[in-house]
């Protein structure tokens, strides 16, 4: 590997440095995107049983509001318990937006760096080529500066796709990953809608 850093050159490492990023963002990402803390299957059941047994209380929409994202929405819907339901809708609506910007978080970023790879790869080639052209002189040629921006070249562009498509694979993996737990968070919401407006049993 080490042969292989000095063989591709400076340009290599902001690459690395990329590559060293977009693997920290997809692991995090692969562990707070979990549907069991997101969007909890059994969280509907115990809003429900707040509201027909226990009766809304101050603490428990707390515990409720820390428990997870989808307990966010639900403590804003359970705050406005007495207002209308055009309220409600609003205030979950509202709620909705803000974890839907948690749980971006750091994609951004992800889908910068899947596309600026190929591009810093590029500038590695082109940083190969001139070091290339600059082994012909009139004197003849350098073989060993020709074979060094060969290499230089070479190992950019392949180190630019190699961080770019795993990069852009996660990136779409985790957009469509979000949009599922959101339809989901939806779906909940407007159950508790429901139940709130005693429409839902």
């Amino acid at each position: 590997m080490v042969d292989i850093i000095d063989a591709a050159g400076w340009p290599i490492w902001p690459l690395i440095f990329s590559s060293i990023i977009a693997v920290a963002i997809i692991f995090e990402r692969l562990w707070a995107l979990r549907a069991s803390i997101i969007a909890p299957d059994n969280l509907l059941l115990e809003a429900q049983k707040m509201i027909t047994k226990d009766g809304v209380k101050k603490e428990a929409i707390q515990s409720l509001q820390n428990h997870s994202m989808l307990g966010e929405i639900f403590a804003s819907a359970l705050n406005n318990y007495n207002s209308p339901s055009e309220i409600i809708k609003e205030a979950i609506e509202e709620t909705g937006r803000a974890v839907n910007h948690k749980l971006e978080r750091y994609l951004s970023t992800l889908g910068t760096i899947a596309t600026i790879a190929p591009l810093l790869g590029l500038f590695g080639t082109i940083i190969g080529m001139v070091e290339l052209f600059s082994s012909f002189t009139s004197g003849g040629n350098d073989v060993a500066v020709f074979a060094r921006g060969i290499s230089i070249a070479l190992y950019n562009t392949a180190g630019g796709i190699v961080v770019a498509v795993p990069a852009m694979i996660a990136y779409r993996f985790f957009r469509a990953k979000i949009d599922t737990l959101i339809v989901e968070m939806e779906q909940q919401a407007i159950k508790l809608v429901e139940i709130i407006n005693g429409n839902r049993k």
